[in-house]
Parts: structure tokens; sequence; C-alpha cells
């Protein structure tokens, strides 16, 4: 099955809306591919709790539920503006 042109087309548009990063966890290299707004909150929460990108992802990494990292992230990151606002 192949795409049309502009099915590739809307396919890289999605993908160009992510930004990926990587981690080691737990000995084990992994990628992260979230929106930048996401990656944004996440470094800025690093930065308050005065660790590295890297380091605040490993703690939500050792503590997530059985769920996606991204999805962890995501949520973590969510949790964190609505602490903002309060």
């Amino acid at each position: 099955m192949s795409l049309s042109k502009d099915g590739r087309r809307a396919n890289r548009e999605r993908q160009a809306v992510l930004k990926k990063k990587s981690f080691s966890l737990s000995g084990h290299r992994t990628s992260v591919a979230l929106e930048t707004e996401f990656w944004a909150v996440l470094e800025r929460e690093a930065a308050r709790a005065g660790q590295s990108l890297s380091a605040y992802v490993a703690g939500i990494d050792a503590t997530r539920e059985p769920r996606p990292l991204a999805s962890a992230l995501r949520l973590r990151a969510l949790a964190a503006q609505d602490e903002n606002r309060s």
C-alpha cells in the first residue's frame, strides 16, 4: 500500500511538528518525539528542579505507570502547567 503525494506531505508535516530527543534511561538509549511546546515545559520544570532534562526525564521514567514514556512526559508537562496556573 502506498501513500498518495498528499498523504506523504501530510505525514512529513506531522513529523516536522515533533522534536526528537535521545536519552540514556536504565542503561538503554531511547528516543522520544514530542511537540516543541511539551519540551519547553519539561525543560523549564527540569531547571526549576535544578536538574538536567535527562535527569528529569529519568525520574519520570522511573515512576511512570505502564504507559509509553512519551505519554508520561506529556501528562507531566500538562500537570506542571496546571500547577503553575494555581
